[in-house]
């Protein structure tokens, strides 16, 4: 890997597993999840995720998974803390709590 670089690691054994090893890997670095819709509703539900970044591209697919559909349990709230419009593209940012 190149100074800089990024390096996946594709977990099969769950959540908990997955965000473990991902912190040891980082040390005190950030950790980052990806995924589709599925996974981050997993770290959504569980309390997790402290932040969630959503890029907005409109474009009609015909189908999908409704993130927030996915989560079941308590309420998520979410603070929006950034906004960065591009060409084809929103980012948006959210910190988030249970509630």
């Amino acid at each position: 890997m190149a100074e800089g670089g990024t390096t996946f690691t594709f977990v099969t054994d769950g959540i908990d597993s997955a965000l473990r090893q991902a912190r040891l890997a980082a040390g005190d670095r950030d950790v980052s999840v990806s995924g589709g819709g599925h996974v981050a509703a997993q770290y959504l539900a569980a309390g997790l995720i402290d932040e969630v970044q959503i890029s907005l591209v409109p474009a009609l697919m015909g189908e999908g998974v409704r993130l927030f559909d996915l989560v079941e349990g308590a309420p998520i709230r979410l603070e929006q803390t950034r906004v960065l419009e591009a060409p084809g593209v929103t980012h948006i940012t959210y910190r988030t709590s249970l509630g």
